[in-house]
Order: C-alpha cells, then sequence, then structure tokens
C-alpha cells in the first residue's frame, strides 16, 4: 500500500465514526504492521533504545555524545535499537557499529520521506507512530533519551507513564545532558510541589551527563534483575526456515573511536 492510501486510512479513522469495513481495514493494516516488525526482529536483543533528534549533523556536539553513549553500551554487548532515521538515531547506530555489535532501526514513514540511515544491520518501516513506539519498548531492556524534539519527549513522557501507572514493568530511562533538560527537569520538580506526581517517580529517571554513569545505570539493573523481567531472544528453528539476526556488510569505512575519549 503506498503513502497516499496508507494517509486516506489514517485521515479518515481520526474523523471520527466510520463504516464497520472502514474500521476493519484500519486495524487490519495496523495488525499488519505489528507482524512485520514481529517477523523481523523476533530474534533480536537484548536491546537497549536510544531516542533523539533527527536534526542533528555528524559535526555537532549531541550527534557525537549520542554516538559515544551507542559505542560503550555496544561494548557491554547489547544491541542497540533506534527510529532508523539521521541525527542521533543515525549517532547511534553507528556507534553501534563502531563497538562491533548489532544495530537495529525501527523506521517511520514521514512526508519528507526520512530514509533509514546507513549503520543499520536489519531495519522494519512503519507507518504508525504508536506501533513503533510500542515495537521499541518490546524489544528493549533501557531506553537512552538524548537531546531531541517532540518525538523524543513523546516517546520519554509516554514509557515514564506507562511504568508509573503498572502498565510496563520497571526499566531504566537514561536521559542524557542535564543542560539540555534542565527546564524539564526543573517541570519535574513543579509536579512534585503540586503533588500531580509523586516524589518516588523520580526513581523512575536517571538524568546525567556522565556515560559511564548512564551505563554502569542500565548494567546495574540487568545483574539484578535478569531472571524477572529480561526475555532472551529465542532460538531460531531451521524447520521454519529462521536465522538470527547478523550483522550487514557495510559498504562505507567508519572511524572507529578512542576508547579513553569516552
Amino acid at each position: 500500500m503506498d503513502i497516499n492510501k496508507k494517509k486516506h486510512l489514517d485521515d479518515e479513522f481520526l474523523k471520527g465514526p466510520n463504516s464497520r469495513l472502514e474500521n476493519l481495514r484500519f486495524v487490519y493494516y495496523v495488525a499488519s504492521e505489528f507482524l512485520k516488525a514481529f517477523r523481523i526482529f523476533h530474534f533480536a536483543g537484548p536491546c537497549i533504545t536510544i531516542f533523539g533528534s533527527a536534526r542533528f549533523p555528524p559535526d555537532h556536539q549531541y550527534y557525537q555524545l549520542t554516538r559515544k553513549m551507542a559505542y560503550e553500551l555496544g561494548r557491554q554487548g547489547f544491541t542497540i535499537m533506534t527510529g532508523g532515521g539521521p541525527g542521533a538515531m543515525e549517532a547511534a547506530n553507528r556507534g553501534a557499529q563502531e563497538a562491533d555489535a548489532l544495530s537495529l532501526g525501527c523506521n517511520i514513514i514521514l512526508d519528507h520521506e526520512q530514509e533509514p540511515n546507513p549503520y543499520i544491520d536489519k531495519y522494519v518501516v512503519l507507518n504508525h507512530f504508536f506501533v513503533r513506539k510500542n515495537i521499541l519498548r518490546k524489544y528493549s531492556l533501557a531506553f537512552v533519551v538524548m537531546p531531541g524534539g517532540f518525538g523524543t519527549l513523546d516517546e520519554f513522557f509516554e514509557s515514564v507513564t506507562l511504568i508509573q501507572t503498572g502498565k510496563l514493568n520497571k526499566f531504566p530511562i537514561v536521559v542524557m545532558d542535564t543542560h539540555y533538560h534542565r527546564f524539564i527537569m526543573e517541570h519535574i520538580e513543579v509536579m512534585v510541589q503540586n503533588k500531580t506526581i509523586s516524589p518516588h517517580d523520580l526513581d523512575l529517571i536517571l538524568f546525567t551527563d556522565d556515560i559511564n554513569e548512564a551505563v554502569d545505570h542500565i548494567l546495574n539493573f540487568v545483574r539484578n534483575r535478569r531472571d524477572e523481567t529480561i526475555k532472551t531472544a529465542p532460538r531460531p528453528l531451521k524447520i521454519l526456515g529462521e536465522k538470527k539476526i547478523t550483522k550487514a556488510a557495510h559498504s562505507h569505512e567508519s572511524v572507529k573511536i578512542n576508547e579513553t575519549n569516552s
């Protein structure tokens, strides 16, 4: 189905009550997106999803910070998953590749045609943000939130809300760069003061500038909760023609990050 037809389905669905057939078509299409992603990422994990703006060029400080963050997590054996686009997403996939870790993308179809970045070993292209967010949560044991825009904050706050309300098991959410997020931090304190959230809700989030602290925070969770909440990827069944996700042969050259400069 081309993008114009997909947008037509979305537009009709959001206008209000539709015919039974239109509703059924919409549900079928959403289900097919979930199934496509399940098939591609069935053998993924353990993953850490890194969020961030698509607008940072490679020479930007936040691109480089994200790249180093992914590199250090990749060195610990984690698969790195992103939204699959440019900017911080590209930086994270690039850092994963430089650490010789598996690099995955969950790309979204947008009007400006956000293309998957060249540092991904395996990716899926979806049309719905809510499908994308659930797939990222499904295969991840931690989130790292880099500087970003509306989409990044949407992914951040929705995940915190799901944990806060008990819809999702608690897992690490690390927010990098306290200067960039200083007003978010202040507003969260305002919510605590006005009792719209509880003081212990602050325990759900680690705000930090230190990559090593972020990595240690995630590793401590993995060590303490592995048997409880962390699932390993299933084994492929040869009889079904299944195969593990393996690293792709990338044609471009990549500069190795200096481990002492992280």
